[in-house]
């Protein structure tokens, strides 16, 4: 998913005078310097000699490079540029284009001139460009382009022009103070539309609505506003108020659906975009799209307690426009790294005090799990209990630190890995539990999270039971 990208707003602050001045004697080239040293050689050899006519090719060597330096450091300052990002949210592994404008806004033309833009490592090499000699009034466009494999955010500039002479005697670099912020979002893997409940849960295809308003009495009316329907004109509250009154139309109860990331520092091993981190990474902002897609008030939960859009009942109950809790969850995302957290009592807490507090069940839970020890694997046993419907992730370190980097030593302390007993205490709990191999796409583990709720259902006698 990618957001539009607004222009930079540009920017021409000079900075001290002196400083400038200082700046552009010491800018000048291989060429001006020799052109000086060979000018004050002359100069000095005048002297001893007592020859004037070598004086004056002396002045005349020296003078140039200086001559050419207080030009180009009065007019170096008549030149904007601009930098333009599309888009500037863009996912692992895919392009991005930067869109560089140059302006000459002075009454003179420059001269040659090297635009170069700093961008991280990461993305690739330092892009250059030579621009020719620009009229007043005239501008330049360049582009390149930028990829990432990891994701985060990435500051591109500032810009840098370097300006000479039309006889290579100086060149001064001018730096823009502007910065604009690549968020490069994890990889997003489109999700095949599942029922991973029945009807009953809330949530899926069946969403669970308010009762109808059915007889007289449960009628709630509301005023009369313009552009409602005359047909659902209440009589007798209108007869009552002494003004129109309508029927209120049925509230759909909306969806809600918690995913919850662990991104302990112990339960994962290795790094880089083929670990077993980054695909829990790239699962969770997959399953996050697909159920914002779908019509779910959906958040983000870490094993701190942290919470995306925010925190409380109200996040998820609510339900800000899934455009902008995308672009939010995506970009937090973006940037998650391990955390210094012991276990998962802080996102347990969470989830025990989270919406649907004494209403019964509160939708959808979908967990991406690395290593636990048995006490941890107690704590995830209880967090379903309240959950319509709980699918959990389970990803092994050590086959996934092995696959990525063959011969890669086995670093996972014993007892932290995934065994059958800790499966099958998740899925007496209430867990579906999907057991992920190294490399597996998401699309296809999000069927066979389908295909095992069916099967558990099948097997405890009604469609969608638990697992």
């Amino acid at each position: 998913m990618s957001a539009p990208a607004a222009p930079v707003a540009q920017e021409s602050a000079p900075g001290p005078g002196e400083q400038r001045l200082r700046a552009a004697f010491s800018g000048l080239t291989t060429r001006g310097r020799s052109f000086l040293a060979a000018g004050l050689a002359a100069g000095v050899c005048a002297y001893v000699l007592g020859q004037s006519d070598l004086l004056r090719v002396g002045l005349l060597l020296a003078s140039l490079p200086v001559v050419c330096a207080l030009v180009l450091f009065r007019t170096r300052h008549r030149v904007t540029g601009s930098r333009r990002l599309s888009p500037a949210r863009v996912s692992a592994a895919s392009e991005a284009r930067v869109h560089l404008r140059v302006e000459n806004v002075s009454r003179l033309p420059t001269g040659l001139l090297m635009l170069q833009d700093r961008v991280p490592y990461v993305l690739g090499p330092r892009p250059r460009f030579v621009l020719d000699r620009m009229e007043p009034g005239g501008r330049r466009e360049v582009a390149y382009r930028v990829r990432s494999d990891l994701r985060g955010r990435y500051p591109l500039g500032p810009l840098q022009l370097r300006l000479t002479d039309p006889f290579g005697m100086c060149e001064l670099t001018r730096s823009f103070s502007t910065q604009d912020i690549l968020t490069v979002v994890p990889q997003v893997e489109a999700l095949p539309p599942v029922r991973l409940t029945g009807e009953a849960k809330g949530y899926g295809e069946g969403r669970l609505r308010a009762p109808a308003l059915s007889g007289e009495d449960d009628v709630i009316p509301r005023g009369y506003r313009h552009g409602d329907d005359i047909r659902r004109v209440h009589w007798r509250s209108t007869a009552r108020h002494g003004e129109l009154m309508v029927r209120r139309e049925e509230q759909p109860q909306q969806s809600r659906c918690t995913v919850l990331l662990d991104t302990r520092d112990s339960a994962f091993y290795g790094a880089g975009p083929g670990s077993a981190f980054e695909w829990a990474v790239a699962g969770a902002a997959s399953t996050v799209l697909h159920l914002l897609e779908r019509g779910f008030a959906a958040r983000l939960l870490t094993d701190t307690g942290a919470s995306v859009p925010r925190s409380g009942a109200e996040a998820t109950l609510t339900g800000q426009d899934s455009a902008e809790a995308a672009g939010l969850m995506l970009d937090t995302l973006a940037v998650v790294d391990h955390s210094e957290s012991p276990g998962l009592s802080l996102a347990y807490d969470q989830l025990r005090g989270g919406p649907g507090a004494g209403e019964g069940k509160e939708g959808l839970l979908v967990a991406f799990f690395g290593d636990v020890d048995e006490e941890q694997a107690a704590v995830i046993a209880r967090m379903c209990r309240r959950s319509g419907a709980a699918v959990a992730f389970v990803l092994d370190s050590a086959d996934w630190a092995h696959e990525h980097e063959p011969g890669y030593p086995d670093l996972v302390p014993a007892g932290r890995s995934w065994d059958e007993e800790r499966l099958r205490l998740l899925r007496h709990s209430g867990w579906t539990v999907v057991p992920v191999r190294p490399g597996a796409p998401m699309a296809a583990m999000w069927r066979q999270a389908d295909e095992l709720r069916g099967a558990a259902g099948t097997a405890a006698g009604a469609p969608g039971g638990a697992a």
